[in-house]
């Protein structure tokens, strides 16, 4: 999807008013083409197999499949289809199953019309835009509930905590296994055990929750 090219934009809101303004939106930049609209979850789900856009914009809360609902068959049927969800409100359930389910945004509906804009920018670029504090706070208030009060430090061994620090500096498996003298299978064992420790499923969540406690 490069930058030079059109991206094409599937838009599904239940609120009339509320998808022709956000059509609208995105109609009006060059580098964007609305290629459908609809006001239902099921609706939308047709005209994405049928066109295949770049992006799908979907409401969260929509008749008959939400957003969410969507966002999950399309990672098996169309993975290519890059998903931003647009909410009023979201739950940390939400998030975290969005993220786990591949999502490329988040946009809550308060944001300006610009903010809209810049997020489709940002996922046809192929950067995801998903806003720090709603998933750090997800992320966090997860942890909490999973561990108890039990600070990471306690959970994790001195090896895992190296692997994490690692991690959190952006470095891949590979890079990791020839830091620490592991093999790069050895490395994705100790990444499984400490996300079945931590009651988590990704890097994302694991970095959120080390910006939270600060592991030494």
């Amino acid at each position: 999807m490069a930058a030079s090219q059109t991206t094409s934009v599937l838009v599904a809101d239940d609120h009339p008013l509320l998808l022709k303004g956000l059509s609208d939106i995105v109609a009006a930049e060059r580098d964007f083409k609305v290629v459908s609209t609809a006001l239902d979850g099921s609706t939308a789900l047709t005209l994405i197999r049928e066109q295949r856009p770049d992006i799908a914009v979907l409401d969260l809360a929509m008749p008959e499949l939400g957003g969410l609902e969507l966002l999950k068959a399309l990672a098996h049927e169309a993975p290519s289809v890059r998903v931003v969800i647009l909410t009023a409100v979201i739950s940390d359930k939400q998030v975290i199953e969005a993220i786990a389910s591949g999502v490329w945004g988040i946009m809550l509906k308060e944001s300006a019309p610009e903010a809209l804009v810049h997020c489709l920018r940002g996922v046809a670029q192929g950067r995801k835009q998903l806003p720090d504090e709603l998933v750090e706070r997800a992320f966090s208030r997860q942890a909490s509930s999973a561990h108890r009060g039990r600070s990471l430090n306690d959970m994790l061994t001195t090896r895992e905590r190296e692997l994490v620090a690692l991690v959190c500096e952006g470095q891949s498996n590979n890079e990791i296994a020839e830091a620490l003298g592991l093999s790069a299978g050895t490395v994705r064992i100790h990444l499984h055990n400490i996300y079945t420790k931590l009651n988590i499923r990704n890097r994302t969540a694991l970095t959120a929750l080390v910006l939270n406690e600060q592991i030494p």
